[in-house]
């Protein structure tokens, strides 16, 4: 089921995927359309579905525009060390692997680049293992 809320003009493309932090600014506790703006669930990752046509004012986004956008929340796959706890349905928290391994497809993955730790999370599938050069048991998860 999609969700309409409000995005930076500059960032209103179908199919970008974000995450949703919470406000930007302090300013945004006296706008009116703070209620449409954040209406989504911290930390939970969504997908661009529709840029609708709707631009509203804003103080915060440097061209002063934010474009109205149709959003679904999507799955998030991680890299993560197996262990006993791995299973669908339990609860982990994420932990970067802190590999050096560069030429590593896998690296972002594994190394959680993109996520401020720590992470809780839970497992909604095991997609399978992934083949470590360095020689760990990972398993690519979905959450």
């Amino acid at each position: 089921m999609s969700k309409i809320t409000l995005i930076g003009m500059d960032l209103a493309k179908v199919g970008l995927e974000f995450t949703f932090v919470g406000p930007l600014s302090g300013k945004c506790d006296e706008c009116s359309l703070k209620n449409v703006c954040f209406n989504l669930e911290r930390g939970k990752h969504y997908k661009i579905l529709n840029v609708r046509e709707n631009v509203n004012p804003c103080f915060v986004y440097n061209k002063n525009k934010v474009s109205t956008i149709e959003v679904e929340e999507v799955t998030r796959t991680f890299n993560v060390q197996y262990s006993r706890r791995i299973m669908e349905g339990s609860s982990i928290e994420l932990k970067s692997m802190e590999c050096d391994y560069l030429t590593c497809p896998n690296i972002e993955t594994c190394n959680l680049i993109h996520i401020k730790e720590p992470k809780k999370i839970v497992i909604k599938n095991i997609l399978g293992r992934i083949e470590c050069p360095k020689g760990y048991d990972m398993r690519k998860i979905e959450s």
